[in-house]
């Protein structure tokens, strides 16, 4: 009997120290939220630890929001934007920076933001310290590291630009992102480019292109706001005028000639149009030539014809004989 009471006193103390290590975790986290000034419910705790939610999480977001001012965000704020996946910590870090700089971050547009996938935090930091974009995106040498544009003389120039821009964020959501605002500036470069008289005009005064970009609200429905386009460097490339030129000239000669063979051929055809039309005329006339004799003979033969007539009627066969005769005799040679 002593052994088992023994045994129960022993079973009793080991649950005894386990639920006193669990719930002690759970003092452990309301003493410290009670002590901070922001008392949190005991049971609330526990209940989060059931709800799959890490409690230590929540109070030490709670905390760090309430003592730095952002008493709006309450306990269920926090625990609705972990179960919805969102970063709690990062979003708390990334406000309570927000107000310190005085940029409007509410906590409705702060979780979207992070359910949408964007780094609060860093974009932030954008908006205290502005980021600087190369435009191109320099990923080597060559032609590809530059925008070309072409002035209205025809020359090439070749330029690259830096562009410091700040996060926008209350377009963070929706917002067009970096390659936008590089292709939107590389648009404006080619643009203000082809708007010269002149290559040298750019040369003279590359704060032009700068100038005619930011006019034209590059940034537009995108998650940044531009606050200067510098340009780096500007360089001449090719005459491309010069080139457009001679390849229309080599155009225009290719067509020249291909008319002028048209030309030749159809010459070529009506020649030999002409010539089979005097063949047929030839043979025409020798055919009606032929028949002249089987018709005297016809006249002859039924007595239309007198002596005299059929002597003049041989002299005229002869007369026919002897002419074709030489017109083979002239064919031969």
């Amino acid at each position: 009997m002593g052994t088992e009471i023994y045994f129960l006193i022993i079973v009793a103390s080991i649950i005894a120290l386990f639920l006193i290590a669990k719930i002690g975790k759970f003092i452990s986290l309301w003493f410290q939220a009670f002590v901070s000034g922001t008392p949190i419910s005991f049971f609330n705790i526990i209940g989060m630890s059931l709800r799959k939610i890490p409690p230590r999480v929540i109070v030490t977001s709670r905390i760090n929001s309430f003592k730095a001012g952002l008493k709006q965000i309450s306990v269920a704020d926090l625990e609705t934007h972990y179960l919805a996946g969102g970063n709690v910590i990062a979003v708390v870090e990334a406000m309570i920076a927000a107000d310190k700089a005085n940029i409007p971050l509410d906590w409705k547009r702060a979780t979207a933001i992070d359910l949408a996938g964007r780094d609060l935090r860093e974009a932030v930091k954008t908006s205290v310290n502005p980021k600087v974009i190369d435009c191109p995106p320099q990923h080597g040498s060559g032609k590809g590291s530059y925008m070309a544009g072409v002035a209205k003389d025809g020359i090439q120039l070749l330029c690259r630009a830096r562009v410091t821009v700040r996060t926008n964020i209350a377009q963070l959501v929706g917002g067009a992102t970096e390659e936008t605002i590089i292709a939107r500036v590389g648009e404006g470069i080619v643009g203000a480019i082809g708007g010269a008289d002149t290559y040298l005009e750019v040369l003279e005064s590359p704060q032009t292109i700068s100038k005619e970009c930011l006019k034209k609200g590059l940034d537009s429905q995108t998650a940044f706001e531009i606050l200067s386009i510098d340009i780096v460097e500007i360089d001449v490339g090719e005459n491309i005028g010069a080139t457009l030129r001679i390849k229309k000239a080599q155009a225009d000669m290719e067509i020249a000639r291909a008319e002028a063979e048209k030309r030749r051929a159809m010459a070529v055809a009506a020649e030999q149009e002409f010539v089979a039309s005097v063949k047929e005329k030839e043979a025409k006339v020798m055919e009606n030539q032929a028949q002249v004799p089987l018709a005297m003979a016809e006249a002859l033969k039924q007595g239309r014809i007198g002596y005299y007539d059929n002597l003049k009627f041989q002299n005229v066969q002869a007369d026919t004989e002897m002419r074709n005769s030489l017109g083979k005799d002239e064919k031969g040679k």
